[in-house]
């Protein structure tokens, strides 16, 4: 057995962060399968077959394809085109639209709209009265929202051009396919959820037969830890056993999240993080390993720098770097490691001697030679309890420790989590509640415990009126005297039932995919509900505000938020009375019900009379 050089490393380590990823781009992709004979990653897309079903039938509409940069819009428009019949010779030319005869029809497919010249702006007028009309022509166009846009509003101005255009736009802000009377779809690549193709793109990466060059390599599967490959590692941990994916499924939980806080993530940067996670060192050239720098990282005993779960964060590389790449940006403001709890720490530092604590040290550190208690981890470990080290050496060993925050939180099986409250190690410990008890079980068609619901509404009572109340039953609309945004409103004007009563209710329900706590104040159907969308950071905010805590770091925005939702329930409030009629007041007194809080934190209201004589 001797070491190899496998060109499927040198590949995928193309798709990392380095100062030069041509694999980024659906056209540099093809030329390097062409040059190095390497089969290309598979993913089938969402709306692949959509395409090509809608431009084989008979009667077709012209589709536009946006999103961000990265979500597969090139690929589209290059599949669609060979699925139809085009030859690569056609493809590979420098036309910027290109053209298919397809049953009575010529499709025009445009790649990218940015690339369209002066000479051909004539085409949008085309692709207007395509739109409107049947003029023999049908159109697959790619383009980024701001260019899509933009590229309209500059084109030949007339009715038809300017009608479409609308109909873009409109589709764009409302996020619809389709308007009637218009025979267009628009297809936003920027919805495609993360989450949901990330486990395909995993599985093709790791089942690529690429890995086969990897088969007679020394360092593969070596019995000697210290020889042993870190790529070759992190792709087993990457895998996971069959019978749990801890790795893959937090690594899901995490996008999900960031789907629902409305971060989008495109596939570029779903490919690049997994080529990361897999290749990523930071003594590496270019922070990403490659065959032939193995047999020194294993001299050097830096292997476990390699580690999978310090690379998923960008830990490989420059602050500079890591922050200015999309994926590390986002990942890291869930602050996984710079987060914990007492518990959690007290495994990580004093587990090996604590009894109570040496079965899950042993579990989760212990087990882990290569990337958890490991030698030096161990003697950095002991000289730090034992308080012999510097500074710079206790420094060395809390970055450590931080590092085994990170792994502590890919690896925690679902029959410790309970005990182990992984989601202490984010800046939202709230996240796994809201992602497991509120949108899958939202989503699963089942309703939100009452709990849930009572601690969100106390959190909205607290905010709204500026008290520390412990009421979650109703929620209390009042003012400071006016409907001004005061921090204190003691002046009472109504309260809401969470239990359904007299039409009023308080629930918890999916919207678009997104949950959604629904406020319905009365029967009437002239009185709409109002809404409040539960967001991450939302829902972290309203739950803290509960517990008494005030988050500082995502504070003000979500309170203006609040404040925001307030006023809109005050003004729903105004228009319910007048649906409902107005009340009868003495015209010579003001009366006033002010919001007092008992002994046991409970709201209740004084009457106070204003006589104007």
């Amino acid at each position: 057995m001797s070491m190899n050089k496998s060109s499927w490393i040198n590949f995928l380590r193309q798709y990392g962060p380095i100062p030069r990823n041509d694999n980024m781009y659906d056209e540099a992709i093809q030329r390097s399968i062409l040059k190095k004979g390497i089969e290309p990653i598979k993913v089938e897309p969402e709306y692949l077959s959509i395409l090509i079903e809608n431009f084989k039938s008979d009667y077709p509409n012209s589709i536009v394809l946006t999103g961000t940069a990265g979500d597969g819009k090139t690929f589209y428009c290059r599949e669609v085109w060979f699925a139809l019949g085009g030859t690569k010779e056609e493809w590979d030319n420098s036309k910027t639209i290109k053209v298919l005869p397809i049953k009575n029809q010529l499709l025009y497919v445009i790649k990218d709209l940015s690339e369209l010249s002066e000479i051909n702006r004539y085409i949008i007028s085309d692709m207007a009265e395509s739109i409107k009309q049947d003029n023999g022509k049908v159109f697959l166009v790619a383009a980024n929202d701001g260019q899509l846009i933009e590229k309209w509003k500059t084109a030949e101005n007339n009715y038809i051009v300017g009608e479409v255009a609308d109909c873009i736009e409109e589709l764009l802000v409302s996020d619809k396919q389709h308007k009637k009377g218009y025979n267009l779809q628009l297809i936003n690549l920027s919805r495609t959820n993360s989450a949901k193709i990330f486990p395909r793109i995993i599985k093709s990466v790791v089942e690529h037969p690429g890995w086969n060059e990897c088969e007679n390599c020394l360092f593969r599967d070596n019995d000697s830890i210290e020889k042993r490959c870190p790529i070759w590692e992190n792709k087993k941990r990457l895998e996971g056993a069959a019978d749990e994916k801890v790795l893959q499924n937090r690594l899901v939980d995490l996008l999900e999240l960031c789907e629902l806080n409305e971060v989008h993530i495109p596939i570029r940067q779903l490919l690049l993080l997994i080529s990361n996670m897999l290749l990523g060192h930071p003594g590496a050239k270019d922070k990403l390993l490659s065959c032939n720098q193995i047999p020194k990282i294993l001299e050097n005993n830096t292997a476990s720098n390699a580690s999978i779960y310090r690379n998923i964060f960008g830990e490989n590389l420059s602050d500079r770097r890591r922050e200015s790449t999309d994926i590390f940006s986002t990942l890291n403001r869930f602050g996984i490691g710079t987060e914990s709890n007492n518990f959690i720490d007290n495994i990580l530092i004093f587990g090996e001697d604590d009894p109570e604590l040496f079965d899950l040290f042993s579990k989760y550190m212990i087990s882990d030679k290569y990337y958890g208690a490991n030698e030096t981890f161990k003697a950095e470990q002991k000289s730090y309890l034992e308080g012999e080290v510097s500074k710079e050496e206790s420094d060395g060993f809390l970055y450590r420790l931080r590092s085994q925050r990170q792994r502590l939180f890919f690896t925690v099986n679902s029959s410790d989590i309970e005990e182990i409250q992984i989601w202490d190690l984010t800046t939202f410990k709230y996240a796994g509640e809201f992602l497991e008890r509120v949108y899958r079980r939202l989503d699963n068609e089942k309703k939100v415990q009452p709990k849930i619901l009572a601690r969100l509404v106390k959190g909205i009572n607290r905010i709204s009126t500026g008290l520390l109340t412990k009421d979650s039953d109703e929620i209390y609309l009042s003012t400071s005297g006016s409907h001004s945004q005061s921090k204190i409103s003691r002046v009472y004007e109504s309260e809401i039932s969470v239990r359904p009563n007299r039409g009023e209710s308080v629930n918890i329900i999916l919207k678009d995919g997104k949950p959604v706590l629904t406020v319905n104040m009365s029967l009437s159907d002239e009185v709409e509900a109002i809404s409040l969308k539960l967001h991450l950071v939302r829902y972290e905010f309203i739950s803290r505000v509960a517990e008494g805590e005030l988050p500082g770091s995502f504070s003000r925005e979500c309170y203006e938020d609040l404040l925001a939702f307030k006023s809109r329930l005050l003004n729903q409030l105004d228009h319910r009375r007048k649906v409902e009629g107005p009340y009868e007041n003495d015209q010579d007194r003001l009366v006033l019900e002010l919001l007092r809080i008992n002994n046991e934190g409970m709201l209740y209201k004084r009457t106070v009379e204003v006589d104007f004589e």
